[in-house]
């Protein structure tokens, strides 16, 4: 694939160092011609964001006498190239991440070369080329068994229970039988609903783990209510990454009421979402995501594209994917073009309403 350099350039506009970056992925791309180039949000640690370029593809690697194509992702800082990439390896829905003493578990890739990263003499082709030599010995990846399509539909039927509102559901009926991975749920949001949810959940027995995230200022009534009842295998967190691993994600957070108008309720959620649905998406890269929060279409629409979820994967509560009234919504109310710019929200007769940002 031939490299756009004006492209890129223009990516790269709020870069410190834009030059030197432009010159450098031009020689990635001598060796390496088919990553692809875009710019997205990255989310850190503590929940910050910053736009990013970011190229992915796969890098050949020989083990055991086969060659396998491993699909990786790294993100260039606008520091670069005095900083170095962050890495990722990128499984598809039929891998599995091996953890090892250069990968973990969400991933992300560490390596000597990184640690000791040093321009001009450190390099991107220079890192590639360790990370194939280091994945040699380790392999990061390993194929999921064909049989992990049916836990899928499994687990599907096991969201549809616990919206469906099921009683007696055998709360060990969906785990990884190889690896023992409990049933574990997160609720975002420690409102009314939130707290409603985790104690209906709670009762029902239908999660080995239960996390609540609290995104209040830590003197929200309902948490200290919900501390009293000591819950067995219910926690309460305000780490995002607290979430990692769980099955099902429950959006319950909701910013409606106390505004001047509907739309800058609306607003402000899909605001909140911006931080939350990127965050919990890396930490819950197999989860279903269940929306609750209101206006369940549009925010069920936002999540879907903030998560880069398969739309069978986020789920609204009263509504889905595929309704005539969210593709109303997709089709004729969100007029979305790229993130960031403003979104026209037309009503039903048509009338044009104030902008909000997507």
């Amino acid at each position: 694939m031939e490299f756009d350099c004006e492209g890129v350039r223009r990516l790269l506009g709020k870069y410190k160092f834009r030059d030197l970056t432009v010159e450098e992925l031009k020689n990635v791309n001598m060796y390496f011609p088919h990553f692809r180039y875009s710019m997205d949000t990255y989310v850190f640690k503590d929940t910050s964001q910053k736009d990013l370029l970011n190229f992915t593809g796969t890098i050949p690697v020989m083990y055991q006498g086969n060659t396998y194509n491993i699909p990786i992702r790294f993100w260039i800082l606008d520091s670069h190239p005095f900083a170095p990439p962050i890495c990722f390896l990128k499984p598809t829905a039929n891998m599995e991440i091996s953890v090892g003493k250069h990968v973990d578990a969400k991933g992300r890739i560490y390596l000597p070369y990184l640690q000791n990263w040093s321009h001009p003499k450190s390099v991107i082709v220079g890192l590639i080329k360790e990370m194939i030599a280091k994945f040699q010995e380790e392999l990061p990846l390993y194929s999921v068994p064909s049989s992990n399509e049916a836990q899928q539909v499994d687990l599907l039927a096991y969201i549809a229970k616990i919206t469906e509102g099921v009683s007696d559901i055998n709360s060990r009926g969906w785990t990884n039988h190889e690896n023992k991975i409990p049933n574990k749920i997160t609720v975002v949001g420690s409102g009314d609903l939130g707290i409603a949810c985790t104690l209906a959940i709670s009762a029902k027995g239908i999660a080995d783990k239960l996390l609540l995230l609290d995104l209040s200022d830590g003197t929200n009534q309902g948490t200290m209510d919900l501390d009293i009842f000591n819950l067995p295998n219910v926690e309460i967190s305000k780490d995002l990454s607290a979430s990692a691993h769980s099955k099902v994600v429950i959006f319950t957070a909701n910013s409606l009421g106390g505004f001047e108008s509907y739309l800058h309720a609306v607003q402000s959620n899909v605001d909140m979402f911006r931080t939350l649905v990127p965050a919990l998406g890396h930490y819950n890269q197999h989860a279903v995501f269940l929306v609750a929060s209101q206006p369940v279409e549009i925010m069920s629409y936002v999540t879907w594209k903030l998560s880069t979820f398969p739309a069978n994967r986020v789920i609204g509560i009263g509504c889905n994917l595929d309704s005539q009234r969210l593709q109303y919504i997709i089709m004729n109310v969100l007029k979305a073009q790229t993130s960031g710019k403003k979104v026209w929200v037309v009503g039903e007769q048509g009338e044009n309403k104030e902008p909000w940002n997507c």
